[in-house]
């Protein structure tokens, strides 16, 4: 199989008027290519989403009323809980495939997938410890994305061990039983997916635990969440008279195989530490936004040398180039200066996308993204229906700023999964996960 490109993002740099050979779920050549005929106004490489819980796509939009008090990102978790309380595993499935659908769409081609609705709505195990898990692994096959599973283990309410409440007594595990759920989960793997692990956050994760997992299932990626919210910080300064990410690095050595998710409120002493470290900061801007959590320190970690991906997080929006934009955004607004994110001359679309990609693809433990002989060939077609004539930096430009260009063909793995800006399944998708977010919701009155 072969594309045609009139410009595409190599990773020594942009090539015009290309030919991208495939072989199975390969690139195996890529050459200049001056023959009349169609071609592709931009090919990308796939980028992944670092931070997903699919189930969340089911209740996107319907969390935006004012209750009677101030709403904060605790209110807003009091219903998600209602929500996650109510699944079957048919509707996170239903769901989760809508999500991944969505994800294709928008130029995703792999997912991290932060997963922690393991038992039934009563907290009691399924027969298959995996069930839940083996739903997400169902999703992520029937629409062609690629998957990094990260299991959650989650075993206490706050800081210190502290008692669970009833909204997350699904997610419970204990070391061993959580094990167990992670050998299964290898046994579902298909080629190109990755199982990591999640220690969900030191809230629910005591220092022994987590030390624990980390030398248990060393060599896996370990995504965790930290220092998301004021509240959280304030907690752990409470409890261990450190901030969040200074206990983390207290004890254990996040690597290059770590995850920090959100890192929203650090010290100048965590951006360094963090920065240093290798680890990749995962953030999510669209639902950081949401959630009102703040903002991420971007220019001072990038400075830094540090490396950060992308992840949709509640998918209340899925929007790889919006993303991308909203971190620039909260940066200009932040610092009151324009293109803050671009640490050299040149295109801030570019310089984001390449930064996201790298980071993204080192956090889901996944080979390095690019258009390159050898490469998983997952691949991103842009569209230009103002057919402008323009250098590829500036077609990236309009993709995240302008929002003139529209995603038109993705490969995954070889295999065309989206045409015309739409998934092929997205129909038969789009019933299931109606049907099922309208079951949900009429349970729950």
């Amino acid at each position: 199989m072969e594309i045609r490109a009139e410009r595409a993002l190599l990773p020594d740099g942009w090539a015009e008027r290309v030919r991208v050979t495939l072989e199975g779920d390969r690139i195996v050549a890529v050459a200049p290519d001056d023959a009349p005929g169609p071609r592709v106004a931009c090919l990308l490489p796939g980028m992944a989403n670092l931070h997903s819980h699919a189930f969340q796509r089911g209740f996107s939009g319907l969390t935006e009323a004012r209750g009677p008090g101030t709403d904060s990102f605790w209110t807003w978790r009091e219903m998600m809980y209602r929500f996650a309380r109510s699944l079957t595993p048919d509707e996170a499935e239903a769901i989760a495939a809508m999500a991944y659908a969505e994800m294709l769409e928008s130029g995703y081609t792999h997912v991290g997938e932060f997963h922690y609705l393991h038992h039934a709505p009563d907290g009691g195990p399924y027969d298959d410890p995996a069930e839940m898990s083996a739903r997400i692994f169902a999703a992520a096959a029937a629409t062609g994305i690629a998957l990094t599973h990260l299991p959650v283990f989650y075993a206490h309410g706050g800081f210190g061990g502290a008692a669970v409440g009833a909204g997350q007594r699904r997610f419970l595990h204990d070391i061993n039983g959580f094990a167990r759920l992670v050998e299964r989960c290898d046994a579902l793997r298909r080629p190109g997916d990755v199982v990591g692990i999640a220690p969900h956050s030191l809230r629910a994760v005591t220092t022994a635990e987590l030390r624990q997992l980390a030398q248990d299932h060393a060599g896996r990626p370990v995504h965790i969440h930290v220092a998301e919210q004021h509240r959280e910080v304030e907690d752990c300064l409470a409890f261990s008279g450190r901030r969040p990410v200074e206990l983390l690095f207290d004890t254990v050595a996040p690597g290059p195989d770590w995850c920090l998710i959100h890192a929203t409120h650090l010290v100048p002493s965590e951006i360094t530490a963090l920065a240093g470290s290798g680890a990749v900061a995962g953030l999510c801007p669209i639902t950081e936004a949401n959630l009102g959590d703040g903002l991420f320190a971007a220019p001072a970690f990038l400075a830094a040398g540090g490396a950060f991906g992308i992840g949709t997080d509640s998918n209340v929006e899925i929007a790889l180039a919006g993303e991308l934009r909203l971190l620039e955004y909260g940066a200009r607004l932040s610092g009151r200066v324009r293109n803050a994110l671009a640490l050299a001359e040149g295109s801030t679309g570019e310089a984001l996308f390449r930064q996201a990609l790298a980071g993204g693809a080192r956090a889901l433990g996944a080979a390095a993204a690019g258009i390159a002989p050898g490469a998983v060939a997952d691949l991103v077609a842009l569209a230009d229906p103002l057919d402008l004539s323009v250098t590829g930096p500036q077609m990236l430009d309009r993709w995240v700023f302008g929002q003139d260009l529209r995603v038109e063909t993705v490969w995954s793995r070889g295999r065309p999964v989206v045409s015309e800006g739409r998934h092929i399944a997205r129909d038969a998708i789009v019933r299931d996960f109606s049907r099922a977010v309208a079951a949900v919701l009429e349970r729950q009155g």
